[in-house]
């Protein structure tokens, strides 16, 4: 039985389409042309980041949420 897990993700809209990480997992990011192309390719990227860490018997564990915010500076 599959268990359902939430991740955070942040999309950056730039010239050359969408960059997209996920915070939660150090070093898991891709990219797309269109904003879908990019959230179907950051699914696959966790999906792939999460077997590679199994295959390797390394310990994943949830993490709390992660708050997002804004800062304001002046410069």
């Amino acid at each position: 039985m599959w268990k359902k897990h939430l991740f955070t993700i942040v999309i950056e809209k730039d010239a050359d389409g969408y960059f997209v990480y996920c915070p939660q997992l150090q070093g898991c990011y891709s990219q797309g042309d269109t904003y879908e192309e990019a959230m179907k390719n950051i699914e696959d990227a966790i999906r792939l980041h999460l077997e590679d860490r199994k295959s390797e018997n390394e310990i994943w564990k949830e993490s709390g949420a992660i708050n997002v915010t804004s800062l304001e500076l002046a410069f």
